[in-house]
């Protein structure tokens, strides 16, 4: 409702700030995982190609393809997002970005809008942002993270989503998260707000059935992993992350039920992908 109202209120002007422009570009920043096809591989040609029919320069578009295996103010994770982000903004002259973030990328990006003083790129980045689309945040950790680090079942089970031991898994500890939060992000309960709006899409459920056509969408065989590791988390979760993370930084934008085609929920998995008409909210948002 905050973020309906805000629209509603710029509408009202005889020019908004927010209205899409020639200056305007959009930043996919994907999740765990070190990308260097992120396009293709993470969120795959349909839900990007989708969502920049938004822009009206549709080329002002980047996929971010960074080691988001290490912690989030590492020089490959949030230094190499700066990198990359900073000469987006440049080559296109960008003047209203809006970014889309992905599970543990929005800890990433969130990094890089708490702490304008860690690198002098930062404040230049923070400046153009409108606002933050973080699409299933993983804002307070999860506890798969825990299980992933303590070496049990789900090293094995989940190593094709969190990546194995890796220090961004290990950071994504609800304790680790915990701390970090306190102490060094901004947004959550507590803590000062962002400069720029952080709008979480959360995740609520995973639906699997053989005969269900829309358990394939983003891949049949991750929604059912997500749909087994489920039993371990809230009864409200994406199947990695708990609807709470999710909703923990910044404010709710909207549960997927509400708004998905048919009220499907989106899976974690599904959070990425063109799923459910969600690549044309996104695009709308533009």
């Amino acid at each position: 409702m905050i973020r309906i109202a805000l629209v509603l209120l710029l509408a009202l002007g005889t020019t908004s700030a927010y209205a899409t422009s020639a200056g305007t570009g959009v930043a996919f920043v994907h999740g765990t995982g070190h990308q260097t096809d992120a396009y293709n591989d993470y969120w795959q040609p349909t839900m990007v190609n989708t969502v920049r029919q938004g822009l009206v320069n549709q080329n002002n578009y980047t996929v971010i393809n960074c080691d988001f295996e290490q912690y989030m103010w590492d020089s490959r994770a949030a230094g190499c997002l700066a990198t990359q982000l900073t000469a987006f903004i440049t080559s296109k002259n960008i003047t209203d970005l809006v970014v889309i973030t992905h599970s543990n990328g929005g800890n990433v990006m969130r990094w890089i809008m708490s702490n304008p003083t860690w690198d002098s790129r930062y404040p230049a980045i923070i400046s153009k942002i409108r606002w933050v689309n973080a699409l299933a945040p993983s804002s307070a950790g999860t506890p798969l993270a825990d299980a992933v680090i303590s070496g049990n079942v789900f090293e094995s089970a989940l190593g094709w989503l969190l990546g194995y031991k890796s220090d961004a898994v290990r950071m994504q500890q609800v304790s680790w998260m915990s701390y970090y939060n306190q102490n060094y992000l901004l947004g959550t309960s507590g803590r000062p707000g962002m400069s720029k709006g952080f709008w979480s899409v959360v995740g609520t459920d995973v639906e699997t059935a053989i005969w269900d056509g829309d358990s394939y969408c983003g891949g049949y065989s991750l929604n059912v992993g997500l749909e087994i590791t489920q039993a371990w988390l809230a009864s409200c979760s994406d199947g990695f992350l708990e609807c709470s993370s999710q909703r923990a930084a910044g404010n709710v934008w909207f549960n997927d039920t509400t708004r998905m085609a048919g009220g499907e929920p989106l899976s974690h998995n599904q959070s990425r992908r063109a799923c459910f008409g969600l690549q044309n909210i996104l695009r709308d948002d533009l």
